[in-house]
């Protein structure tokens, strides 16, 4: 079992950067792909990036490639640093885990509460 707790969501001015962080919690950590999802109004979630469980691999979304950073340490944290922020990056940001590596959103089994990421123009 993997409990997710996303946080570091905020408001920002377009151009401007966030870092959000997501905590983890399970003894087999190492042994999940972490991803991140987001979801905009009147939307379908959407995949964002992932990352192996070793670190060693990692996928993004052409609209984010360039631009966000997905990373992971050995404390049951992922983060995802977001620069030069666009208007249309705002929705509601999630983390998620899953034993198989994917960018599906139906393949994970494990998903934070979400946090808040607003874009201004």
């Amino acid at each position: 079992q993997v409990q997710l707790v996303e946080s570091g969501g905020g408001l920002v001015q377009a151009g401007g950067s966030l870092r959000l962080s997501c905590a983890a919690s399970g003894r087999t950590f190492r042994s999940y792909a972490m991803g991140w999802f987001r979801q905009a109004p009147g939307k379908e979630r959407e995949f964002v990036a992932i990352i192996s469980g070793s670190g060693s691999s990692t996928t993004y979304a052409d609209s984010v490639k360039g631009r966000f950073t997905i990373s992971r340490d050995n404390a049951k944290t992922v983060a995802l640093q977001m620069n030069s922020l666009k208007p249309e990056d705002t929705a509601v940001y999630y983390c998620a885990a899953d034993l198989q590596y994917s960018v599906l959103r139906s393949t994970y089994n494990f998903w934070g509460q979400g946090t808040q990421v607003t874009v201004s123009s």
